[in-house]
């Protein structure tokens, strides 16, 4: 009986080791591990894994194709929901999504969907030489995706396959925006994985030209108008970090999370080939509690530094995945929870030598549902440290707002869109952190995917 085997564990770097380097933690499933854990679903006839997962891959008939050992139909069935798996597989909340969702967790423990993804993702990429380019019939009609995020992604390879002519203009010099930048290297490998899903939507025949800043090299009115695009969709993400607005984060020392991952994550400062300047530190305190404040400390480790999380709730309320907070406790990681930052300190040379902090206390719930933090008065007290890093969150860059007349956005900063990517400005469209704020890759590409499908039905109805 399915339900009678153990979840299939994965095999993993050992703790000691990998916290001094910066090699993918998670080996993934061999074929054989692959098939028994595929054995444990119970192929219910109502997936609620299916109805759980923001772009609705069909979960059963993929591990279905598993069990048979049909990778090939395992993996044509993922792709025809989604165009990153082998990225979505390692760094999806499959917790609180599909697998949360899984009958078999009731009794037992879930089925390890996202392994399995992950798995049939990388054979996808490692047979890719094998499998038929897809025959694509150009319509004549172009689209400008601003943007290399899993938004822009998903959105450029369900556009291309309809048969548009499909470009992305990225800001950076490196395609695949938050992939690239934010998330490290030790949860997701570039060049083994992202850098050969990008070639899989190049091979659709999406050009990608990078260095183009929307807003100053070019506008999207100028794409619209002079340019000759039918329609331009924005998947710009949102890189504007948020600060605590207390004294001392002006001192040499303070950065916000997105600074100090792009600089060790995309300008590769944690390879000593590489000459990126990063402030290593020798003591380092990291603010907040989601994902970004789990890869910057664990980064600020791998760089050799003692490395600790500083969050103002309780453990139960880190919105951070179960996963990352559980290998950043296997590997040295201090958490200080309900502990608040006031100042930052800094010595006579205008550097960080400490931050003072207060304890605070769980009150009632507020409107995330999570309970309020409250400040015990005269409770200060001070953490040596010589770097601190801001992980509480960012919003868009304001950048295309400013320059595109008529686009609305929220008092966030955020593009105004429905559910669908429809802007205020006619054959404009937004999806992922640019309209929802910071979220999730599988939260981004679903929102490339919706926006795709609208794309295409507002250009066939002109």
């Amino acid at each position: 009986m399915a339900n009678r085997i153990p979840r299939v564990p994965v095999r993993e770097q050992d703790p000691k080791v990998r916290a001094t380097n910066f090699e993918e933690v998670c080996y993934g499933y061999n074929d054989e591990e692959a098939a028994l854990e595929a054995s444990r679903c119970l192929n219910c006839k109502n997936p609620k894994c299916v109805a759980s997962c923001p772009v609705q891959i069909n979960i059963p008939e993929f591990i279905h194709h598993i069990t048979e050992g049909n990778i090939h139909e395992a993996a044509a069935t993922i792709h025809a929901d989604s165009s990153l798996p082998s990225v979505c597989g390692r760094v999806c909340p499959q917790e609180s999504q599909c697998e949360g969702s899984c009958v078999l967790g009731i009794k037992f423990e879930p089925v390890a969907i996202g392994k399995l993804e992950r798995y049939v993702g990388d054979w996808a990429i490692e047979h890719s030489g094998d499998l038929p380019a897809p025959k694509i019939e150009r319509n004549g009609k172009r689209v400008a995706i601003v943007g290399s995020g899993p938004a822009g992604l998903a959105c450029a390879s369900d556009l291309a396959h309809m048969g548009y002519e499909v470009k992305i203009f990225e800001a950076l010099h490196e395609v695949g925006g938050v992939l690239v930048y934010g998330i490290p290297e030790f949860r997701l490998p570039k060049e083994r994985i992202v850098a050969k899903e990008v070639e899989a939507v190049r091979k659709l025949g999406v050009e990608i030209e990078t260095d183009v800043v929307v807003g100053r090299t070019m506008t999207i009115d100028d794409l619209l108008d002079n340019q000759g695009y039918d329609a331009v969709f924005v998947g710009s993400g949102a890189g504007l970090p948020r600060f605590m607005g207390i004294d001392g984060e002006n001192l040499n020392g303070v950065f916000s999370a997105n600074e100090y991952l792009t600089r060790a994550n995309l300008m590769h400062a944690y390879d000593p080939n590489y000459e990126t300047p990063i402030y290593q530190g020798r003591k380092v305190v990291v603010v907040g509690g989601g994902n970004v404040a789990m890869d910057a400390v664990r980064t600020a480790k791998r760089l050799g530094a003692e490395a600790v999380i500083v969050y103002r709730r309780s453990e139960a309320e880190l919105p951070a995945r179960v996963e990352e907070v559980h290998h950043a406790k296997q590997e040295g990681i201090e958490f200080r929870m309900l502990t608040n930052p006031v100042r930052v300190i800094g010595d006579d040379k205008g550097r960080v030598c400490g931050l003072e902090c207060v304890e605070m206390e769980l009150g009632e719930p507020d409107a995330s549902g999570r309970r309020s933090p409250i400040e015990k008065k005269g409770s200060n007290f001070e953490i040596d440290c010589d770097v601190v890093i801001m992980a509480l969150g960012t919003s868009p860059n304001p950048l295309i707002k400013s320059t595109t007349e008529g686009l609305e956005t929220n008092r966030k900063g955020c593009i105004v869109a429905d559910e669908d990517g429809r802007t205020s400005r006619e054959g404009v469209f937004a999806g992922g952190d640019t309209v929802t704020g910071a979220a999730t890759v599988i939260l981004a590409m679903g929102a490339g995917r919706k926006a795709a499908k609208a794309i295409d039905e507002y250009l066939k109805s002109k």
